[in-house]
């Protein structure tokens, strides 16, 4: 940061997470609340509105999303896509490796904090399952650190017991982008004797989703995810993400008789943006690795300061140079800039989608073939013609040989 304030250094040589004798710190966040969590609670309803409801949305009889690997057939968004047409699945992946590129330098990890379904369902649906049952993080606390009695097996079962029924629903909602929700209801309405494997592979993910949001949770965004361990990669000086400002809440000072001692800043070290956040940092000390720009720091420390009447923002969207500089302008020419060929990027790809042909013919001259000579001067040549139909229903094809007056064409052999 600045020489202003110097920070405890100890952070950079260990995780949150993990004590000295590297045994597991369970993280215990206070419940979250303010205009960012209700903002993130409405796109999370979203989100999970569209994925479990994309798999029943059919287009001409169809899924409109389908990622089927073991017949090669993918659907997107209602567009039919098979072998033949990987050079767009590989001009998509590229774009799309170049958008996540471009969109993490300019805002950091948004989508970590507000549209990844691990950041998704561990905080709006798993922890908030877990507050509706066992309270707030001092109630979780204490009720891991108490003996087994009957109030703690009741609600450590019901709790794991709704967790595993959640992680059932979430491997069937896969499965179906795969094999399509009627093949799965076919699947799930008979006997799992009569489809082994597939009763296998549903309950090996349910036990995937259960071990991650059950026991994993923030360990994926800190230690396993690779776009999270990227970060320190991606992100840059002018990278937007949550930022503590240090030149404002520096130096730190409890407040004495409700008021601000002289010389210090707006920081009354509080801790509330450590107790809020979910993988247990303290994000004063700055930018780090472990943050998912979840925005809960934000409003906890919004809230402080509504309490000490100081204006919002010590903790906000920003980056280390416009904190630095005093610029607290978030989009700059250099974010519109990224953010235009971010949106021509999508435009490519979505043409390359949407105007594909339906039909895709090979026609290959006969090997070991020569033209022959016809009567009334009339020359003939022998073709082998491959027509794809990319589509799912029956389409009417006509042969016909252009800018070649009297020209003909004669089918020989083959399937009427």
């Amino acid at each position: 940061m600045d020489d202003v304030y110097k920070f405890d250094e100890e952070y950079r040589d260990s995780i949150a997470t993990v004590d000295a004798q590297g045994k597991r710190i369970w993280v215990f966040p206070k419940k979250p609340k303010g205009r960012f969590h209700t903002q993130r609670v409405v796109v999370a309803i979203i989100l999970l509105a569209i994925l479990f409801g994309l798999p029943f949305i059919k287009v001409d009889g169809d899924p409109i999303m389908l990622i089927d690997v073991f017949e090669r057939k993918f659907i997107i968004l209602g567009v039919h896509l098979w072998p033949q047409d990987f050079h767009i699945v590989a001009l998509s992946m590229i774009s799309l490796v170049v958008f996540v590129v471009l969109f993490t330098v300019i805002y950091g990890r948004v989508w970590c904090g507000w549209a990844c379904p691990q950041t998704i369902f561990m905080e709006m649906v798993f922890r908030k399952i877990e507050y509706w049952i066992e309270g707030d993080a001092t109630k979780q606390r204490k009720l891991n650190q108490a003996p087994w009695t009957g109030d703690k097996l009741v609600k450590k079962g019901v709790k794991h017991l709704v967790f595993i029924a959640i992680s059932l629903l979430i491997s069937h909602t896969f499965l179906s982008y795969i094999i399509g929700v009627d093949k799965l209801w076919e699947i799930v309405s008979r006997p799992p004797t009569e489809n082994l494997l597939g009763f296998i592979a549903l309950m090996v993910f349910t036990g995937i989703f259960y071990l991650v949001f059950a026991f994993l949770r923030e360990q994926i965004c800190i230690a396993v995810c690779p776009y999270g361990r990227l970060q320190g990669v991606f992100l840059g000086n002018n990278s937007i993400a949550v930022m503590y400002d240090w030149l404002r809440g520096e130096p730190r000072g409890r407040m004495k008789k409700g008021t601000l001692q002289e010389g210090n800043g707006h920081c009354i070290d509080c801790k509330m943006c450590v107790y809020v956040c979910p993988t247990g940092i303290d994000i004063r000390n700055g930018t780090q690795l472990e943050c998912v720009n979840c925005t809960a720091c934000i409003d906890a420390c919004d809230e402080v300061m509504d309490k000490i009447e100081k204006p919002r923002g010590l903790i906000k969207y920003a980056s280390y140079a416009g904190i630095k500089e005093g610029n607290h302008k978030l989009f700059t020419s250099r974010v519109y800039a990224y953010t235009a060929v971010l949106t021509l990027l999508v435009a490519v790809v979505a043409v390359m989608l949407f105007t594909r042909t339906d039909v895709e013919a090979v026609i290959l001259k006969v090997p070991g073939q020569v033209y022959q000579e016809q009567p009334n001067d009339r020359i003939s040549n022998l073709y082998n013609i491959q027509f794809i139909n990319k589509t799912n229903k029956e389409l009417p094809l006509k042969l016909k040989v252009v800018d070649i007056p009297n020209a003909e064409v004669k089918r020989v052999g083959g399937e009427p």
